[in-house]
Formats: structure tokens, C-alpha cells, sequence
């Protein structure tokens, strides 16, 4: 193994036979020469182009990864095939208590080479932006990302075990130069990491029985926006939001977003104002997000968040089922 590689610990024996066959030999490391540095800014052109904006420098790398933060890349070989880049930082939520008392690892950027997606690149870097999180004696990790493409959230929500209790609507503008902003609107969700949290340990390492549509049924779980199949075959949303009742909802969101941009800008634009209005609100209702589930219902491919309601801040609270 090479200096400074390391594969991921705390794994089930599941998982590391997992790894091998769909890992293979890719190992993740930290960065910390600007050479380095400088592969890491080409890889993330693959993804976000030559925008100065969007790109985050070498040299801004380098003091990141040498005063606190990290740059971490995984290697196929001598390729670097994905990258993830965290710093420390404070909440302000409230800004006079100590910087001390707020401190969370924030992390700002991921990206993985297209021909190696799906096959948990980026789930390994998460755990280990999480390993050292805990080892700097961090208890969260935040980052961002649009609530409108399951892919993601079914790596955040679901897979890693992070919840969410804040909408933020055209946070990065609405110019799409850069990639920012899709058709006008960067509204994204902030994912809260709690990485010692019971909840999040049995995620990661397999002791938690997942819960599908069957068993959130079973407690009368409705589901808010129920959609219909329009003549091309994309999911729409209601026009009327139902009520919430209980302390368990379910929001539909589109399989594959992306594609209803590409080919229905407007009813893509309709899902940006739905979802927003939808997520405010619950989370207005004091609901946050515990789970994301994708399954087949009713014949259909479907994607569903979980909100869970609670008066209570969520280290206060037991998520365990949920």
C-alpha cells in the first residue's frame, strides 16, 4: 500500500468483499503537494468545466489541506479518479457562543471521474472525511446538494445516514454559467453528518434493518404530493399539497431530474417551485428529513424523502427507525 493510502476501516466482512469486486484496487489517500493539488483542479474541470467560479484553485487546495482541512483523492493506480475536499468551519446559527462550540467540518466539494461512477467511490470518501472528522473530535460534517436528484440523496439520506431540517433556495445565484444553477434556480438542501451519532454508525456498518415503502405504510405514513404519468412518461406533481398528519410524511421527488430538464424544461421548472414550496413547509412544521427511499410502486420506478417530525434539536432525538 502506498504512503499516506489507507482503505476504509470499520466495515462489515459484507462490505470488504463488496469493495474488492466493485472497488477493485482503488485506494483513497490525502493530497498534499500543490502537483497534487494541480490534479485534483483537472479532475474537477471534468465535471464542472474552465469556469473560474465553480472550479476551486490549487493553490486555495493546498492551504486547505495544510492548515485543517483535507484533500482527498481516490487512486486507481496512478489515476486519480475522484476527489473530495473538506475544511473546519463554525456554524452561525450562533454566532456569540465560541467558535469551539460550533465547529463542524464542512464538506465543499466531491467529484468522480464519469467512467468510475457507481461503484461507491464516493461513499468510501465519505467515510473517510468521517474517520477524520472523528479523529479531530467533530461531531458534524454539512454540506449541500439539490434535493431534486435522488442520486444524491440516496448517498446522503439513505446510504451515509445524514439528515436535513433546511431548505436554501437560489443559494449559489441563478446564473447557470459554471453549472451552478440549473434553468435558473440553485436551490439546494443542507445535509447535516452527525458521525457519532448511534443512527449513522448502524448505517455505516450494516446493523440497521433498512425500512422500505411497505414497512412506513404499515404505520400510515401518507404520501403528500402524490403524482400522476404525464404522455411522455415523466412523474408530475399535484397541484394541491395534502395536509400532513402524524409525525411521518412522504414527498415524491423525480427518478432522474436531469432527464426532465433535458427533455421538459418546464415541467422541470414546475418540480423546482413544488419541491420548494413543499420542503419549506414541512420544515416549517418542524419535520426533518431521516430517510430516502427508491423503490417500485404501483408499477412505477419511484423516490420518496422521509420527513420525520420533532420539537426537539436531532442529537435529542432517536432516529433509530427511521
Amino acid at each position: 500500500m502506498a504512503d499516506g493510502a489507507v482503505y476504509i476501516s470499520s466495515q462489515t466482512a459484507w462490505d470488504l468483499v463488496w469493495d474488492k469486486q466493485v472497488m477493485g484496487d482503488i485506494q483513497i489517500r490525502a493530497l498534499r503537494t500543490l502537483s497534487e493539488m494541480q490534479e485534483a483542479v483537472a479532475l474537477q474541470k471534468t465535471y464542472w468545466g474552465d469556469d473560474l467560479e465553480s472550479v476551486i484553485p490549487a493553490h486555495m487546495l493546498l492551504s486547505l489541506a495544510n492548515y485543517g482541512g483535507h484533500v482527498l483523492a481516490a487512486m486507481d493506480g496512478g489515476q486519480m479518479v475522484g476527489v473530495l475536499v473538506g475544511f473546519l468551519g463554525t456554524s452561525n446559527d450562533e454566532p456569540n457562543r465560541p467558535a469551539m462550540a460550533n465547529l463542524q467540518l464542512v464538506s465543499k466539494r466531491m467529484v468522480v471521474l464519469p467512467e468510475f461512477r457507481g461503484r461507491g467511490i464516493g461513499y468510501h470518501l465519505k467515510r473517510e472525511q468521517r474517520r477524520i472528522a472523528i479523529k479531530q473530535g467533530v461531531r458534524l460534517i454539512t454540506w449541500t446538494f439539490d434535493p431534486l436528484l435522488a442520486i444524491n440523496a440516496q448517498l446522503n439520506i439513505r446510504k451515509l445516514g445524514a439528515i436535513s431540517d433546511s431548505y436554501l433556495e437560489d443559494v449559489y445565484g441563478t446564473s447557470e454559467e459554471g453549472g451552478l444553477a440549473t434553468l435558473g434556480s440553485s436551490d439546494r438542501l443542507v445535509a447535516d453528518w452527525w458521525v457519532t451519532h448511534r443512527r449513522v454508525e448502524e448505517r455505516l456498518n450494516g446493523n440497521r434493518t433498512d425500512l422500505g415503502l411497505k414497512h412506513y405504510f404499515e404505520a400510515h405514513t401518507p404520501i403528500v404530493n402524490v403524482t400522476q404519468v404525464n404522455s411522455t412518461g415523466n412523474s408530475v406533481p399535484p397541484d394541491v399539497i395534502l395536509d400532513p398528519t402524524g409525525s411521518l410524511v412522504l414527498a415524491e421527488i423525480p427518478i432522474n431530474y436531469m432527464a426532465v430538464v433535458r427533455d421538459d424544461p418546464s415541467l422541470a421548472r414546475i418540480w423546482r417551485i413544488h419541491t420548494r414550496d413543499l420542503f419549506k413547509r414541512l420544515f416549517g412544521m418542524q419535520y426533518v428529513v431521516t430517510d430516502f427511499i427508491r423503490e417500485i410502486y404501483e408499477g412505477r420506478d419511484r423516490a420518496f424523502y422521509l420527513f420525520s417530525q420533532s420539537n426537539r434539536p436531532f442529537e435529542q432525538v432517536d432516529f433509530s427507525q427511521n
